[in-house]
C-alpha cells in the first residue's frame, strides 16, 4: 500500500527491502522529476486548493512509479507517497464494497453509502509517521470501527482484528481491545474532504495513537480473528504495537 509520507501510513526505518521491492514499471522522467520537486518547494506557501490539487497529482503520479522518486518530493500538504504494489484500482460508489466477517454472529457488507449513513465521529490528530514527519492537527471523519464490530456481533473467544486491503498485497491488525478505541475509525472524509484514492480511498483505516502504517489504506476487509497476525510491515520487523513514541525505537511526542 502507498506509504505517505505523513498519509498513510509509511513503514518504520528499519531493515527490509525498499517500498517498491514488489513492482516494476516505467521509471518518471528526469524532466518531470525536476519539475514536480519544484511545484512540490513552491507549494509549501501555496493556497490550501493548491496544496491538494498538488498531493492528488503526485499521488496519482506516484501510482504509476516504480522508483520511488515521487516520494522524496515535498509538497504543501506534508504528505508524500510511496506503494507495496505497482498500482491501485480506484474504487467509487458504485463498485466499493467493505465486509465484516470471522468470528463474528451477523457478517455484512458495506457500500460507501451505507458506511455515510452510520453516525460518523470527526477527530483532530497529528499524523506520525515512523520515519520521523508529522503533519499537525490534521481532521478524519468516519464510522467508529467498535460500531462496525458490535454491529457484527463479535463472539467470545475473538482476541484481534485483521484489515485487508483492496491493493492485493496490505494488510494490518489491532487486538480486540485496541480495535475497540474511540480514536480508531474506518474513516471516509479526510482534511474535510471526500477521502482521495492517493489518501487510501474512498476508504481507509485510521488509527490515530498508532504509527501511521497502522491505518491501512484502501480498506476492504475487517475479519475478527482468534490471534493477532502480524500485518505487511510487521512481517519484515516493524512492531506490531505501533504506538507513537513508545515503540519502534522512537521517542516521538505522542500524537495530540
Amino acid at each position: 500500500m502507498k506509504r505517505e509520507t505523513p498519509d498513510p501510513g509509511g513503514p518504520p526505518p528499519v531493515s527490509g527491502p525498499p517500498p517498491h521491492a514488489d513492482g516494476a514499471g516505467t521509471p518518471l522522467g528526469r524532466r518531470l522529476v525536476l519539475a514536480m520537486l519544484g511545484l512540490g518547494v513552491a507549494g509549501v506557501a501555496a493556497a490550501p486548493s493548491l496544496q491538494r490539487a498538488m498531493e492528488n497529482g503526485l499521488g496519482a503520479v506516484a501510482d504509476k512509479d516504480p522508483t520511488g522518486l515521487t516520494g522524496l518530493l515535498p509538497n504543501g500538504g506534508g504528505f508524500r507517497y510511496y506503494s507495496v504494489t505497482t498500482s491501485v484500482p480506484e474504487k467509487t460508489a458504485a463498485d466499493y464494497r467493505l465486509t465484516v466477517d470471522g468470528m463474528v454472529d451477523r457478517p455484512a457488507t458495506y457500500t460507501l453509502d451505507s458506511l455515510k449513513a452510520l453516525p460518523q465521529t470527526r477527530l483532530v490528530r497529528d499524523v506520525q509517521c515512523v520515519t520521523g514527519w508529522r503533519v499537525p492537527k490534521t481532521p478524519f471523519e468516519g464510522v467508529g470501527l467498535r460500531a462496525l464490530l458490535d454491529a457484527a456481533g463479535v463472539r467470545p473467544g475473538a482476541k484481534a482484528v485483521r484489515f485487508t486491503c483492496f491493493d492485493g498485497a496490505y494488510s494490518e491488525s489491532l487486538t480486540l481491545e485496541q480495535a475497540r478505541r474511540a480514536d480508531v475509525l474506518v474513516a471516509l472524509r479526510m482534511k474535510d474532504e471526500p477521502l482521495a484514492h492517493a489518501h487510501g480511498g474512498p476508504v481507509r483505516l485510521y488509527v490515530a495513537p498508532m504509527y501511521f502504517y497502522k491505518s491501512a489504506k484502501w480498506l476492504s476487509g475487517i475479519t475478527v480473528t482468534d490471534s493477532v497476525r502480524p500485518g505487511y510491515w510487521e512481517e519484515l520487523g516493524y512492531d506490531v504495537d505501533a504506538w507513537v513514541g513508545r515503540s519502534n525505537g522512537r521517542d516521538d511526542t505522542p500524537t495530540v
